[in-house]
């Protein structure tokens, strides 16, 4: 009886947004940067509020160094928010410190909410751009003027005020944007090649598991041989004894049908580890069949070559089957051509077919929407096997187009042959003369 799952307590946990070790280094190159601008500033004479400047820089070198006291812990989001919330109001005041708009590094404001974009959800970030947004303004309008070795006032004109100002803010809204996307699209990715990676280890395994059947029934084969024979001559000897006579015969029954259903999991389990190579046909086929009795009808037509029976390419082949017939109306079918060095095999439905609006996206991760119509029932939507396949396919040497075909959707899968096709089999040759 398999031991009961206790499950896990408390709630899983999450992944850390960004290490502390990182947010630490990014301020102290931002540090570092501000330093030099002062130093810069004033040997060339330019009049700033020299003391509050370094008063803002030297609270974020304190808040370094306070966190370099502490040990080393996860960061949550909310602290992470923290930090970059910090950063925004240190920068800011800075740029309201040192001539607001005519600051020509006050661009460098957009830097933790690019952070926060790649790193946090989109709530914070939203958040923390209006915060940016905000923020900007008001050094803007409080800005206090810069001073050249003269005394002269260094401004903006108004127009070039306003339009510093208005470049800030669409930076904001588009290195945030930008940044969120790019990371969001990189997580989806790599979330559906993992699910690549365990789906294809799954059929491994499966296909392992044949040899191991197959080991097994050969290695039983003799101690139920043995079982059998003591239970024919046990029912021989008890000939005046019926009661336990029956419970002879009834054993060696019981070990010849034990061994029956061993011989039978043997020859499949041989099958499975040996065939390392089938017809096209079969191949197919034995993608097709899960699906098989699903509503539609599936049909193949195909007289092909032999062919590498790959657990990947048959697990791939597999998944666009079964979108093909998630939004088949009533027929599926799959057809193969070889020639000039090329296999091809399509699939196409008589369903809706592709939306022409993401036809072009087909078989990125997480595509919430294929097709334009209705799907059958145990269809999640997500696009994940389209992605799978696609992979897998890809990395057997294949290429996939996807098109509607009027009514319905068709893939077209292309192998090179010499990708694809079984290796011959050629004669050992002459065994070596022993001298």
């Amino acid at each position: 009886m398999p031991e009961p799952i206790i499950p896990l307590s408390g709630p899983a946990p999450q992944a850390e947004p960004i290490r502390m070790r990182t947010l630490v280094l990014l301020r102290w190159f931002a540090i570092a940067g501000q330093m030099a601008a002062v130093v810069v500033a004033h040997l060339m004479g330019i009049g700033f509020a020299f003391g509050p400047v370094l008063a803002l820089i030297a609270a974020a070198i304190v808040l370094n160094l306070w966190q370099g006291l502490w040990p080393r812990r996860r960061t949550s989001a909310r602290m992470a928010v923290v930090h970059l919330s910090f950063d925004v109001i240190q920068i800011s005041a800075l740029m309201a410190l040192t001539g607001g708009l005519a600051n020509p590094f006050a661009l460098l404001v957009l830097a933790p909410v690019t952070v926060a974009a790649a790193t946090l959800d989109t709530r914070q970030t939203v958040a923390l751009g209006l915060a940016t947004m905000i923020l900007i303004s008001l050094a803007s309008r409080f800005a206090l003027p810069l001073h050249d070795a003269g005394g002269r006032e260094l401004i903006l004109a108004p127009v070039l005020a306003l339009g510093h100002w208005a470049a800030l803010m669409i930076g904001v809204v588009f290195f945030a944007g930008y940044a969120h996307r790019v990371t969001a699209e990189l997580q989806a990715t790599s979330n559906a090649l993992f699910a690549t990676q365990m789906a294809l280890a799954r059929e491994q395994r499966l296909q392992h598991l044949g040899g191991v059947v197959a080991a097994a029934a050969h290695e039983m084969g003799t101690p139920l041989a043995t079982i059998k024979l003591i239970a024919a001559e046990l029912a021989d000897e008890l000939d005046g004894r019926p009661d336990l006579q029956a419970d002879a015969i009834a054993l060696r029954d019981s070990a010849v049908r034990c061994g029956d259903i061993l011989r039978s999991m043997g020859r499949a389990g041989k099958d499975d580890l040996h065939l390392r190579s089938a017809p096209l046909r079969t191949v197919l086929e034995d993608a097709a069949e899960p699906h098989a009795g699903r509503g539609p009808v599936v049909t193949i037509n195909a007289d092909g070559p032999q062919i590498r029976r790959d657990p990947a390419v048959i697990h791939a082949l597999r998944n666009l089957i079964q979108n093909a017939v998630d939004f088949a109306a009533s027929r599926v079918t799959i057809d193969a051509q070889s020639g000039d060095g090329w296999l091809a095999v399509t699939i196409r439905d008589d369903g809706p077919g592709y939306s022409p609006a993401l036809l072009a996206r087909i078989g990125d991760p997480y595509l919430t929407s294929k097709r334009g119509g209705p799907q059958r029932d145990g269809y999640d939507g997500m696009g994940l096997g389209l992605f799978i396949a696609k992979t897998l396919l890809e990395r057997s040497g294949a290429r996939l187009d996807f098109d509607n075909g009027g009514p319905g959707a068709i893939v077209t899968v292309r192998w090179p042959l010499d990708r694809i096709a079984a290796d011959a089999r050629a004669a050992l040759g002459d065994n070596p003369r022993m001298t």
